[in-house]
């Protein structure tokens, strides 16, 4: 037996019969919200680099790097798609792409890794009709702070320095 949230299985019209969420009206579905942090994380002073803290429950910059695959496609169409995603999404850094995959690199605003994971997890899905993206599935997330994208630049770990931004094929 495959457990699933209350009202997943209902969304995905799954023959299972009503969930919880499916009985429900409209107006009592409940909202998805961060998890809330526990008092040793209260009142935490984050360090935000050299001499700078601030508190811990501000948002910060993560750097996101999205991988996605599926079917081939178009590459022509690909790259209009991933042009449009950078238009629309103005955060986007960079962006490589080749006929069954893509790559798109960029910053985002977020208290904690849990919230920018999260939106991370749902740019590709909720951007697919408006850019035109193709129907690839999310094959790999990785979210890491400021400080240890710079760290990781400093050791020569992190992308090429040389590397525009953009949009460009692999």
């Amino acid at each position: 037996m495959r457990r699933v949230r209350p009202g997943v299985a209902a969304a995905r019209g799954s023959a299972g019969g009503a969930s919880p969420a499916a009985s429900r009206p409209a107006a009592e579905e409940r909202a998805l919200t961060s998890v809330a942090t526990g008092e040793n994380y209260r009142g935490r002073q984050e360090d935000d680099g050299p001499g700078q803290t601030r508190p811990a429950d501000l948002p910060r910059l993560w750097h996101v790097t999205l991988s996605v695959s599926g079917e081939e496609a178009d590459l022509k169409e690909v790259r209009r798609a991933l042009e449009q995603l950078a238009h629309d999404h103005p955060f986007l850094l960079t962006s490589r792409y080749a006929v069954d995959h893509a790559e798109i690199r960029y910053w985002e605003e977020a208290r904690d890794l849990h919230d920018a994971a999260a939106v991370a997890l749902r740019l590709w899905g909720e951007h697919r009709q408006t850019a035109g993206l193709p129907p690839w599935e999310i094959v790999g997330l990785e979210v890491i702070d400021r400080q240890t994208y710079h760290q990781r630049i400093a050791e020569g770990y992190g992308p090429a320095p040389a590397t525009p931004v953009g949009v460009h094929p692999y």
